[in-house]
Protein backbone atom coordinates (compact mmCIF):
# COMPACT_ATOMS: atom_id res chain seq x y z
CA UNK A 1 0.00 0.00 0.00
CA UNK A 2 2.95 2.42 0.55
CA UNK A 3 4.18 1.71 -2.69
CA UNK A 4 1.30 2.13 -4.01
CA UNK A 5 1.02 5.75 -2.38
CA UNK A 6 4.11 6.67 -3.34
CA UNK A 7 3.42 6.02 -7.15
CA UNK A 8 0.02 7.68 -6.90
CA UNK A 9 1.70 11.04 -5.55
CA UNK A 10 5.16 11.20 -8.04
CA UNK A 11 1.81 11.19 -10.99
CA UNK A 12 -0.23 13.49 -9.64
CA UNK A 13 2.88 16.05 -8.17
CA UNK A 14 4.20 17.12 -12.01
CA UNK A 15 0.53 17.69 -12.96
CA UNK A 16 0.02 20.19 -10.15
CA UNK A 17 3.01 22.04 -10.40
CA UNK A 18 3.49 21.71 -14.74
CA UNK A 19 -0.05 21.61 -16.01
CA UNK A 20 -2.09 24.51 -15.30
CA UNK A 21 -1.22 27.92 -14.76
CA UNK A 22 -3.22 30.79 -13.94
CA UNK A 23 -3.24 34.11 -11.39
CA UNK A 24 -3.17 33.42 -7.64
CA UNK A 25 -5.13 36.41 -6.53
CA UNK A 26 -7.72 38.71 -7.96
CA UNK A 27 -9.30 41.55 -6.73
CA UNK A 28 -12.52 42.86 -8.46
CA UNK A 29 -14.91 45.02 -7.74
CA UNK A 30 -18.67 43.81 -6.82
CA UNK A 31 -21.39 43.77 -9.87
CA UNK A 32 -18.11 43.88 -12.69
CA UNK A 33 -17.02 41.03 -15.06
CA UNK A 34 -13.56 39.42 -14.83
CA UNK A 35 -11.86 36.98 -17.73
CA UNK A 36 -9.19 34.52 -15.81
CA UNK A 37 -6.70 33.00 -18.38
CA UNK A 38 -5.73 29.05 -17.27
CA UNK A 39 -2.91 28.54 -19.44
CA UNK A 40 -2.08 24.20 -20.06
CA UNK A 41 1.16 22.31 -21.38
CA UNK A 42 0.77 21.23 -25.14
CA UNK A 43 0.07 17.86 -24.01
CA UNK A 44 -3.51 18.97 -22.80
CA UNK A 45 -4.86 20.44 -26.07
CA UNK A 46 -7.75 17.80 -26.97
CA UNK A 47 -8.50 17.26 -22.90
CA UNK A 48 -12.01 18.18 -21.42
CA UNK A 49 -11.39 21.84 -19.55
CA UNK A 50 -13.27 23.07 -16.19
CA UNK A 51 -13.65 25.34 -13.49
CA UNK A 52 -14.80 24.54 -10.24
CA UNK A 53 -15.21 26.38 -7.13
CA UNK A 54 -13.28 24.96 -3.98
CA UNK A 55 -9.77 24.81 -2.64
CA UNK A 56 -9.18 21.18 -3.44
CA UNK A 57 -10.58 18.91 -6.41
CA UNK A 58 -12.58 16.43 -3.93
CA UNK A 59 -14.62 18.83 -2.98
CA UNK A 60 -14.78 21.51 -5.79
CA UNK A 61 -18.42 22.44 -7.11
CA UNK A 62 -18.20 22.09 -11.17
CA UNK A 63 -18.98 25.58 -12.42
CA UNK A 64 -18.32 25.25 -16.35
CA UNK A 65 -16.96 22.71 -18.62
CA UNK A 66 -15.97 22.80 -22.37
CA UNK A 67 -17.46 19.56 -23.33
CA UNK A 68 -20.94 20.66 -21.44
CA UNK A 69 -23.45 24.33 -22.05
CA UNK A 70 -23.36 26.07 -18.66
CA UNK A 71 -27.04 26.26 -17.08
CA UNK A 72 -25.64 30.19 -16.17
CA UNK A 73 -23.82 31.31 -18.97
CA UNK A 74 -24.98 34.35 -18.78
CA UNK A 75 -22.75 34.33 -15.31
CA UNK A 76 -20.11 31.86 -15.88
CA UNK A 77 -18.41 31.19 -19.57
CA UNK A 78 -15.61 29.27 -20.80
CA UNK A 79 -13.47 29.17 -24.03
CA UNK A 80 -10.56 26.83 -25.17
CA UNK A 81 -8.05 27.93 -27.72
CA UNK A 82 -6.17 25.51 -28.17
CA UNK A 83 -4.03 27.18 -30.59
CA UNK A 84 -2.76 29.09 -27.74
CA UNK A 85 -2.95 27.01 -25.60
CA UNK A 86 -5.55 29.03 -22.85
CA UNK A 87 -8.93 28.50 -21.85
CA UNK A 88 -10.38 31.57 -20.53
CA UNK A 89 -13.32 31.83 -17.58
CA UNK A 90 -15.79 34.76 -17.64
CA UNK A 91 -17.61 35.54 -14.63
CA UNK A 92 -19.99 38.07 -15.12
CA UNK A 93 -21.94 40.11 -12.04
CA UNK A 94 -20.02 39.52 -9.31
CA UNK A 95 -20.77 39.23 -6.00
CA UNK A 96 -19.69 39.50 -2.38
CA UNK A 97 -21.10 35.85 -1.79
CA UNK A 98 -18.99 35.05 -5.21
CA UNK A 99 -15.75 35.13 -3.12
CA UNK A 100 -13.52 32.36 -2.57
CA UNK A 101 -10.66 29.90 -3.86
CA UNK A 102 -11.31 28.37 -7.58
CA UNK A 103 -9.84 25.87 -9.97
CA UNK A 104 -9.44 25.78 -13.22
CA UNK A 105 -8.68 21.84 -14.22
CA UNK A 106 -7.45 20.03 -16.97
CA UNK A 107 -9.66 16.96 -17.22
CA UNK A 108 -7.25 13.69 -17.38
CA UNK A 109 -8.98 10.90 -16.03
CA UNK A 110 -7.98 7.64 -14.77
CA UNK A 111 -7.24 6.04 -11.62
CA UNK A 112 -3.43 6.34 -12.31
CA UNK A 113 -3.60 10.19 -13.33
CA UNK A 114 -4.50 13.04 -11.27
CA UNK A 115 -6.37 15.84 -13.26
CA UNK A 116 -3.65 18.97 -14.13
CA UNK A 117 -5.24 22.14 -11.96
CA UNK A 118 -4.36 24.96 -10.54
CA UNK A 119 -5.97 27.33 -8.05
CA UNK A 120 -6.87 31.01 -7.76
CA UNK A 121 -8.36 33.44 -5.12
CA UNK A 122 -10.89 36.16 -6.16
CA UNK A 123 -12.03 38.85 -3.78
CA UNK A 124 -14.93 40.53 -4.85
CA UNK A 125 -14.91 43.77 -2.91
CA UNK A 126 -17.46 47.36 -2.94
CA UNK A 127 -15.92 50.17 -2.95
CA UNK A 128 -13.77 52.21 -5.55
CA UNK A 129 -10.77 52.35 -7.79
CA UNK A 130 -9.69 54.25 -11.06
CA UNK A 131 -8.13 52.88 -14.90
CA UNK A 132 -5.33 55.44 -13.68
CA UNK A 133 -4.89 57.32 -10.52
CA UNK A 134 -2.00 59.67 -12.07
CA UNK A 135 -3.17 62.01 -15.05
CA UNK A 136 -0.97 64.48 -17.00
CA UNK A 137 -1.78 67.16 -19.61
CA UNK A 138 -0.15 70.54 -21.41
CA UNK A 139 -1.60 73.84 -19.84
CA UNK A 140 -4.51 74.44 -22.63
CA UNK A 141 -5.53 70.62 -23.01
CA UNK A 142 -7.33 68.30 -21.19
CA UNK A 143 -7.54 65.28 -19.38
CA UNK A 144 -10.23 62.71 -18.23
CA UNK A 145 -10.14 60.39 -15.18
CA UNK A 146 -12.24 57.04 -15.36
CA UNK A 147 -13.50 56.44 -11.56
CA UNK A 148 -15.13 53.21 -10.98
CA UNK A 149 -17.70 51.96 -8.18
CA UNK A 150 -18.67 48.99 -7.35
CA UNK A 151 -23.17 47.77 -8.28
CA UNK A 152 -24.52 49.47 -4.36
CA UNK A 153 -23.10 52.49 -5.54
CA UNK A 154 -24.90 52.63 -8.77
CA UNK A 155 -27.83 55.22 -7.40
CA UNK A 156 -25.35 57.18 -5.15
CA UNK A 157 -24.17 60.56 -6.53
CA UNK A 158 -20.89 61.03 -8.00
CA UNK A 159 -18.78 63.69 -6.84
CA UNK A 160 -15.17 65.12 -8.11
CA UNK A 161 -13.32 66.99 -5.48
CA UNK A 162 -10.19 68.73 -4.47
CA UNK A 163 -8.22 66.91 -1.57
CA UNK A 164 -8.40 68.45 1.41
CA UNK A 165 -10.84 70.72 0.66
CA UNK A 166 -14.73 69.20 0.49
CA UNK A 167 -16.49 72.58 -0.07
CA UNK A 168 -14.94 72.32 -3.64
CA UNK A 169 -17.23 68.82 -4.32
CA UNK A 170 -18.66 69.71 -7.90
CA UNK A 171 -22.01 66.65 -7.55
CA UNK A 172 -24.15 65.15 -10.44
CA UNK A 173 -27.64 65.60 -10.95
CA UNK A 174 -30.34 63.71 -10.89
CA UNK A 175 -29.17 62.29 -14.67
CA UNK A 176 -25.80 61.31 -13.41
CA UNK A 177 -24.83 64.34 -15.42
CA UNK A 178 -22.66 67.60 -14.42
CA UNK A 179 -21.21 70.07 -16.73
CA UNK A 180 -19.61 73.85 -16.28
CA UNK A 181 -16.76 75.83 -18.38
CA UNK A 182 -14.02 73.60 -16.48
CA UNK A 183 -15.00 70.57 -15.85
CA UNK A 184 -17.46 67.96 -17.05
CA UNK A 185 -19.07 64.93 -15.18
CA UNK A 186 -21.11 61.71 -16.34
CA UNK A 187 -21.77 58.70 -14.98
CA UNK A 188 -22.92 55.66 -17.00
CA UNK A 189 -24.77 53.97 -13.88
CA UNK A 190 -23.07 51.02 -14.63
CA UNK A 191 -20.12 50.78 -12.83
CA UNK A 192 -18.10 53.99 -14.15
CA UNK A 193 -18.38 57.90 -14.62
CA UNK A 194 -16.10 59.95 -15.89
CA UNK A 195 -14.75 63.41 -15.26
CA UNK A 196 -13.24 65.97 -18.17
CA UNK A 197 -11.22 68.26 -17.29
CA UNK A 198 -11.26 71.12 -20.04
CA UNK A 199 -8.64 74.16 -20.70
CA UNK A 200 -6.38 72.89 -18.22
CA UNK A 201 -4.83 75.36 -15.83
CA UNK A 202 -1.68 75.16 -13.64
CA UNK A 203 -3.67 75.95 -11.13
CA UNK A 204 -5.72 72.79 -11.79
CA UNK A 205 -2.81 70.55 -11.07
CA UNK A 206 -3.08 68.88 -7.54
CA UNK A 207 -4.54 65.98 -5.58
CA UNK A 208 -8.83 65.21 -6.29
CA UNK A 209 -11.18 62.79 -5.12
CA UNK A 210 -13.50 60.61 -7.16
CA UNK A 211 -16.59 59.40 -4.77
CA UNK A 212 -19.61 57.84 -4.79
CA UNK A 213 -21.14 57.24 -1.89
CA UNK A 214 -18.86 57.15 1.24
CA UNK A 215 -16.55 55.56 -0.42
CA UNK A 216 -13.53 57.79 -2.39
CA UNK A 217 -10.25 56.80 -4.41
CA UNK A 218 -7.79 59.15 -5.10
CA UNK A 219 -6.45 60.93 -8.46
CA UNK A 220 -3.32 63.18 -8.90
CA UNK A 221 -3.64 65.89 -11.75
CA UNK A 222 -0.32 67.24 -13.39
CA UNK A 223 -0.09 70.16 -16.07
CA UNK A 224 2.84 71.25 -17.85
CA UNK A 225 3.26 74.84 -19.00
CA UNK A 226 2.98 75.32 -22.38
CA UNK A 227 5.46 76.46 -24.74
CA UNK A 228 6.72 80.04 -24.62
CA UNK A 229 5.59 82.56 -27.84
CA UNK A 230 9.60 82.98 -28.12
CA UNK A 231 10.17 79.62 -28.27
CA UNK A 232 7.71 78.53 -30.90
CA UNK A 233 8.58 81.65 -32.69
CA UNK A 234 12.20 80.10 -32.83
CA UNK A 235 11.45 76.65 -33.60
CA UNK A 236 9.27 78.07 -36.61
CA UNK A 237 12.31 79.78 -38.14
CA UNK A 238 14.95 76.76 -37.11
CA UNK A 239 15.48 74.92 -40.28
CA UNK A 240 14.66 71.00 -40.15
CA UNK A 241 15.83 68.22 -42.06
CA UNK A 242 14.02 67.99 -45.61
CA UNK A 243 12.47 71.07 -45.31
CA UNK A 244 13.19 74.36 -48.29
CA UNK A 245 15.05 76.97 -47.95
CA UNK A 246 14.42 80.34 -49.91
CA UNK A 247 17.94 80.97 -51.79
CA UNK A 248 18.97 84.30 -53.49
CA UNK A 249 19.13 84.11 -57.43
CA UNK A 250 22.78 83.19 -59.43
CA UNK A 251 24.31 86.40 -60.61
CA UNK A 252 24.12 87.10 -63.79
CA UNK A 253 26.88 86.82 -66.62
CA UNK A 254 28.80 89.76 -67.68
CA UNK A 255 28.36 90.57 -71.38
CA UNK A 256 30.70 91.62 -73.78
CA UNK A 257 28.97 95.28 -74.23
CA UNK A 258 28.83 95.29 -69.97
CA UNK A 259 32.49 94.13 -69.59
CA UNK A 260 33.74 97.01 -72.89
CA UNK A 261 31.71 99.96 -70.68
CA UNK A 262 33.21 99.34 -67.67
CA UNK A 263 36.49 99.11 -69.14
CA UNK A 264 36.33 102.52 -70.72
CA UNK A 265 34.69 104.01 -67.45
CA UNK A 266 37.62 102.45 -65.07
CA UNK A 267 40.29 103.49 -68.47
CA UNK A 268 38.86 107.37 -67.99
CA UNK A 269 39.14 106.91 -64.19
CA UNK A 270 42.93 105.56 -64.08
CA UNK A 271 43.91 108.65 -66.56
CA UNK A 272 44.20 111.47 -63.78
CA UNK A 273 45.74 109.36 -61.63
CA UNK A 274 48.44 107.69 -64.11
CA UNK A 275 49.70 111.55 -64.98
CA UNK A 276 50.04 112.20 -61.66
CA UNK A 277 52.21 109.71 -61.15
CA UNK A 278 54.52 110.04 -64.32
CA UNK A 279 54.46 113.81 -63.51
CA UNK A 280 52.75 114.58 -66.59
CA UNK A 281 50.64 117.66 -65.47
Amino acid sequence: MLQLFIFSLFTWIPAFLCGVTTVKDVAVLEGRSLKIPCHYEPQYAGYVKYWCQGRTREFCTSLARTDETSEAKDKISIFDDPVQLVFTVTLNGLKEADSGWYMCGVEIGGFWNADAVAFTNIKVIHGMSTLNSQLSGEEGSRVTAECLYSERYRDSVKKWCRSGDWSSCLVTDSEGIYEDTSVAISDDRTGAFTVTLKKLQMRDGGWYWCSAGQQKIAVQVSVTPRPTTTAVAAASVTPTPGSSVAHLPPPKAISKESWNSYGSVTHSLMTPLHRVLTHEF
